[in-house]
């Protein structure tokens, strides 16, 4: 039997008491807020639901809002002892799960083959989020700004080093899993800029920003040396390693971290359809005057609406120019 749901785009047929869900083509923002909605419907429309299926034998595109739906999904369902079943995943959709890792946490039912087929399937690219993503020049112009900046690294590693290891004890250099592009995980790298407990502390401190991020102006995890590191900047230089990568680009978005991904609303998932960035909006706007999560979407949404080439070599412009102008760095 066939039940009606929020949105007539995801049917749902009951099997032995299973509810299974039709996703539709494409999982994007509009349809991933529908979904989400629906699955909501139905956990708090019926008893405890020991396992539901999501048919995504018809789904050929998912982006980062679709990725935060199933994230969301799968909590709501297993908070209720239940088992989340992704049935007959096509290849386009299973490239997203393997890249975010997904793969090792949802329970996945890959499409079948054709019989009697014994040709190599080609491998399955993720899907174009952004037209950023898939630009070749974009890329060069990252390896080669990331090759010039691990070269200024460089010259400057062995005093910045000395002067972190005199200021305080712990690593010269600080990672952080950040989430990047289809909500991926990296470890983003900087100069050390607070005490080796800083991750420890962090509950000690008044969080004077609103919304999905933190930011405390007098953070007394600061080291002396960090103050200095990041009202210079100097202390993201290593995120060139993480640009050369592939994980970040020049330009881009502010790379969140899982805390503040896992409550974010599926709209918010948008800001990760592109590559996090070591400069932006964010940046070029002010980002240590930025304590509003709502204005950190409105800057990273503007971004992808505004990027070509020239918006990217713009921004690295008014990045530089930011940076040799007093107080340009963060807290």
């Amino acid at each position: 039997m066939t039940s009606q749901t929020p949105d007539e785009r995801f049917p749902i047929v009951f099997t032995e008491g299973t509810p299974v869900i039709r996703i539709p083509p494409r999982l994007s923002v509009i349809e991933a807020v529908d979904f989400k909605t629906t699955c909501q419907s139905l956990l708090e429309d019926h008893e405890p639901i020991q396992e539901m299926i999501l048919d995504f034998s018809g789904t050929m595109f998912m982006d980062s809002s679709g990725v935060g739906a199933l994230v969301s999904t799968h909590k709501a369902v297993v908070s209720q002892g239940g088992t989340l079943i992704l049935h007959q995943v096509s290849p386009p959709v299973m490239a997203v799960l393997s890249m975010t890792s997904l793969d090792k946490v949802l329970n996945i039912t890959p499409a079948s083959l054709p019989e009697n087929s014994n040709q190599p399937q080609p491998p399955q690219r993720p899907p174009e989020t952004h037209p950023s993503v898939r630009s070749p020049i974009k890329r060069l112009i990252d390896i080669v700004g990331s090759l010039v900046g691990l070269a200024i690294t460089g010259i400057i590693l062995i005093p910045v080093a000395i002067a972190i290891k005199r200021d305080s004890p712990g690593p010269i250099f600080f990672g952080q899993t950040r989430c990047g592009w289809l909500g991926r995980h990296f470890k983003m790298w900087k100069f050390r800029s607070m005490r080796p407990d800083a991750e420890r502390l962090k509950h000690q401190v008044q969080n004077q920003a609103s919304g999905s991020f933190f930011k405390n102006t007098n953070d007394f995890r600061v080291t002396r040396v960090g103050k200095f590191l990041r009202r210079t900047s100097l202390d993201e230089l290593p995120q060139f390693w993480n640009v050369l990568k592939g994980e970040m680009s020049l330009v881009g978005t502010r790379p969140p971290t899982p805390d503040e991904v896992a409550t974010y609303q599926i709209p918010e998932w948008q800001r990760l359809d592109v590559k996090p960035g070591m400069t932006g909006e964010w940046q070029v706007s002010g980002r240590s005057q930025v304590r509003n999560f709502e204005d950190v979407i409105r800057l990273d949404l503007r971004y992808q609406r505004n990027w070509s080439l020239m918006y990217d070599l713009k921004l690295i412009a008014k990045t530089v120019w930011i940076l040799f102008q007093k107080n340009s760095g963060a807290y």
